[in-house]
């Protein structure tokens, strides 16, 4: 019998191209995505794909149920992904915003996986794998919103991983760096959505923000597609002892490296300079 694993944010980029790959590898894949359209697009293409909006309580709870009777309770594996950047200075982010950000970023995430622990459980088995990002150790000016998202998924992976050390049920994270999908074009919605530029004293900085964000392409040169993450998620879900955690991209691990070895001051250079 197959194995049936359950992925957010399949509407594009990772998520899309890891549901595709997943269930040509043999899974039995359940896709997810917030919007109906989006639903009904992934099943015209062969998918069996449900309605998750991680930003609505109800809807987490219902997809959940209709998760278990599509898998007859046997969901092997959790691919956390579905998320979106909020960009924008710190002090010029209002409390919802950041409230928002979080709530598909993290309280989402949270009660997803809380509402599937039970089932994998009681069967014994069960895999959980967190699309985090580089961001998520390392943060960068004007992404203090989804940095704080990220160092919050690293912190709260970490610490289910301990309380879940005498069970068959691994966490991994997976970090990936510049990957190329539609995360800046739905970064630009968000940050014109609650940043009021001309009133802000960042807002010569901005305008460089603004001209990445509407960018169709990346301009970074270690940019990889989202088909780079299909191999660590592979191994994460297939491999007995799955990494802690699978960093994806040049600028990912070599941060992560930095990170290790040099002084905060120090760090706090290289990164002003890379955002």
């Amino acid at each position: 019998m197959s194995k049936t694993v359950l992925i957010t944010g399949c509407s594009s980029g990772i998520g899309y191209v890891c549901a595709h790959a997943l269930q040509k590898e043999g899974f039995k894949v359940i896709a997810s995505c917030r919007k109906k359209e989006d639903v009904e697009r992934l099943i015209s293409e062969g998918l069996t794909c449900i309605q998750l909006d991680l930003n609505d309580s109800e809807c987490i709870s219902n997809a959940v149920i209709e998760t278990m009777n599509l898998c007859n309770g046997q969901l092997y594996g959790l691919f956390n992904n579905g998320a979106y950047g909020q960009t924008g200075a710190l002090e010029d982010l209002p409390v919802a915003a950041l409230k928002e950000q979080f709530q598909s970023n993290f309280f989402g995430w949270h009660q997803l996986v809380c509402e599937i622990l039970p089932y994998m459980r009681k069967q014994g088995v069960g895999r959980i794998v967190q699309n985090s990002s580089v961001l998520g150790f390392a943060a960068m000016k004007y992404r203090g919103a989804y940095n704080a998202s990220k160092f919050a998924i690293e912190g709260w992976s970490d610490t289910l991983r301990l309380e879940l050390f005498d069970t068959n049920i691994k966490i991994s994270i997976i970090e990936p760096g510049p990957i190329e999908t539609q995360f800046r074009a739905n970064a630009l919605l968000k940050f014109q959505q609650w940043i009021d530029v001309d009133s802000s004293v960042h807002k010569k900085a901005y305008g460089v923000q603004l001209a990445r964000l509407g960018d169709t392409t990346s301009k970074n040169a270690f940019v990889l597609p989202a088909e780079s993450i299909v191999a660590p998620l592979l191994n994460a879900l297939n491999t007995r002892e799955p990494k802690l955690r699978y960093r994806v991209t040049t600028p990912t691990k070599v941060f992560s490296f930095l990170k290790r070895i040099l002084p905060s001051r120090w760090l706090d250079i290289i990164l002003r300079k890379a955002a």
